[in-house]
C-alpha cells in the first residue's frame, strides 16, 4: 500500500528542531510583552473577501496565492495567507476600540500560501505579528521597528540591516502613480508579464518584483520621496529623528514597498544577506485606512511579521544549538526493580534532573547501548540484587567509574555531581 506523505510545502517540525520553535516563542513573548502587547488568537479560516478587501485584488497573494475553497453553503472561505486583517476584523467585531488599554496585540502561528515552496519559504509557514491601533505618532513607528531590533538582537542576530521608506499617503500617492505608469509604459517590453499587467492595475507592485530584467528597467524609475506631501515628509523626517536619537543603524530604501496593499506612510524590513534573493527576515509598516476599509472605526495602525522559518535558518547558521538530552537514564533489572526505579525517576524530574527510564526492559547491555546514545551523563542502575542491599549504581559515562550509593540519598548524590550540575 503508497503510504500517505505531507503535502508538498507543508512541514513536520521534528523533535529534534523543535527547540528552536520555542527558543524563538519565548523570546518574542518576553520582548512583546515587555513593550505592553497582549496575545490575541484568531481563527485560521477567514472569509475570502476579509483578505481580497484589505490586502488588495491584485497581489500576488490573492491573485494567486490564497488557498480560497467554498464551502456547503457556497460561501468562499480562506486560510489566512497573513495575520493583520484578522486582527484588525477581531478589534472590530469585539468592539476592543472601547477598551482603553486594547491597544497592541502580539499572534504566533501558521499562515497558508500557495507558492513555489523554497528554502525557508513554505505553504504553511509560521509568523510572529505584532499590531498597534490608534496611535498616529512617528515615535510609536520607530518604537516598533526598535523592538523589532531588540527582539532580533536577544537572539544572537547581529548580520541584519533595517530599511525604511515612506509610501505616501493618499493626498501624495496618485501623482506618483500617475508618474511611474508613465514611466512604466516606456519600459513595457523590458518588463516581466507579471510586471506588465501590474503597471495597469498597481504599478507600485512592480518594484516588489524579483526578476533581473525588471529590476534593470526601474534603474531611473521616478522616486516616491520625491512626491511626498508636507504633512508625509514632516512624520518620515521624525521617524527618522527618533531612530538616530536612539542610535539605531538603518538605511532609507526609495524602492521598497512591500508585498500589501494597505501600506501607507512609513514601511520597513529587516533584510540579510544569508537567504539569497529572498533577503527579508521580516517587516512591516503603517496601515492608517485599513480599519475603516474593513467596517470599523476610523483608527490607525502600525505592525509587523516575521517568518519563523526563515528566522530559525538564521539562528541555525549561526550557532549550533544542542537539544536538550536526558540528564540520567535509568537501567532497570528484574521485574521488582520497576516499582523502585519509576518512582526514582518521578523524584529526579520533580527535583529538575531530566531522567529518562528504561521501558521494556533488556539485557543490561542493551540498556546501556540505549542510554549512550541518548548522550546522558549518568547511568542509574536498579536492580533486584542492589535493592535488596538498599544501594544504587551510578556509572558516569565519561570517566566509565561507577559508584553504589544508599538508595535514599540517589537524587541527592546525582543533583551535586558537577557534570550534573552543569547541563
Amino acid at each position: 500500500m503508497e503510504r500517505v506523505q505531507a503535502v508538498r510545502g507543508m512541514n513536520d517540525i521534528l523533535p529534534d528542531a523543535v527547540h528552536w520553535w520555542q527558543k524563538v516563542e519565548t523570546t518574542a513573548r518576553e520582548v512583546l510583552e515587555l513593550y505592553g502587547y497582549r496575545e490575541i488568537r484568531t481563527p485560521l479560516v477567514e472569509k475570502l473577501e476579509l483578505f481580497a478587501r484589505s490586502i488588495g485584488e491584485s497581489t500576488d497573494i490573492v491573485e494567486k496565492e490564497m488557498y480560497a475553497f467554498p464551502d456547503r453553503k457556497g460561501q468562499w472561505l480562506a486560510l489566512r495567507p497573513e495575520a493583520t486583517a484578522s486582527v484588525v476584523r477581531a478589534f472590530i467585531e469585539h468592539n476592543l476600540h472601547a477598551d482603553p488599554l486594547a491597544r497592541k496585540f502580539y499572534t504566533i502561528g501558521p499562515m497558508f500560501r500557495h507558492e513555489r515552496p523554497q528554502k525557508g519559504r513554505y505553504r504553511q509557514f509560521h509568523q510572529i505579528d505584532a499590531e498597534v491601533f490608534g496611535i498616529d505618532d512617528p515615535l510609536m513607528d520607530a518604537e516598533v521597528m526598535i523592538m523589532l531590533c531588540d527582539f532580533l538582537q536577544r537572539l544572537g542576530l547581529k548580520d541584519i540591516g533595517l530599511h525604511v521608506n515612506s509610501l505616501g499617503c493618499p493626498e501624495c500617492r496618485p501623482r506618483f502613480r500617475e508618474k511611474l505608469k508613465a514611466f512604466l509604459q516606456n519600459r513595457s517590453p523590458q518588463l516581466c508579464p507579471d510586471c506588465d499587467r501590474r503597471r495597469h492595475v498597481n504599478p507600485l507592485r512592480v518594484f516588489d518584483c524579483k526578476v533581473d530584467r525588471c529590476r534593470e528597467a526601474l534603474t531611473d524609475a521616478p522616486e516616491l520621496a520625491q512626491y511626498l506631501c508636507e504633512a508625509c515628509r514632516r512624520h518620515f523626517d521624525k521617524v527618522l529623528e527618533y531612530l538616530s536619537d536612539l542610535h539605531v543603524a538603518y538605511a532609507v530604501d526609495s524602492r521598497m514597498v512591500r508585498g500589501l496593499d494597505y501600506y501607507m506612510r512609513t514601511t520597513f524590513e529587516v533584510i540579510t544577506d544569508r537567504l539569497g534573493a529572498q533577503n527579508a527576515v521580516g517587516g512591516g509598516g503603517r496601515y492608517d485606512g485599513l480599519m475603516r476599509d474593513l467596517g470599523g472605526p476610523d483608527l490607525p495602525g502600525i505592525g509587523f511579521a516575521i517568518g519563523m522559518e526563515r528566522l530559525i535558518l538564521l539562528l541555525q547558521q549561526k550557532e549550533a544549538w544542542v537539544s536538550k538530552k536526558p540528564q540520567v537514564f535509568i537501567a532497570v533489572l528484574g521485574d521488582e526493580a520497576v516499582r523502585q526505579a519509576f518512582r526514582l525517576a518521578q523524584d529526579l524530574r520533580a527535583h529538575g534532573v531530566a531522567a529518562e527510564l528504561a521501558h521494556g526492559g533488556g539485557s543490561l547491555k542493551s540498556q546501556m547501548r540505549r542510554a549512550d546514545k541518548l548522550g546522558v551523563a549518568h547511568v542509574v542502575i536498579v536492580g533486584e540484587e542492589e535493592l535488596a542491599r538498599g544501594v544504587v549504581v551510578v556509572r558516569h559515562m565519561v570517566s566509565k567509574e561507577q559508584d553504589q550509593v544508599p538508595l535514599e540519598n540517589t537524587v541527592q548524590f546525582l543533583m551535586t555531581v558537577s557534570t550534573v550540575g552543569s547541563l
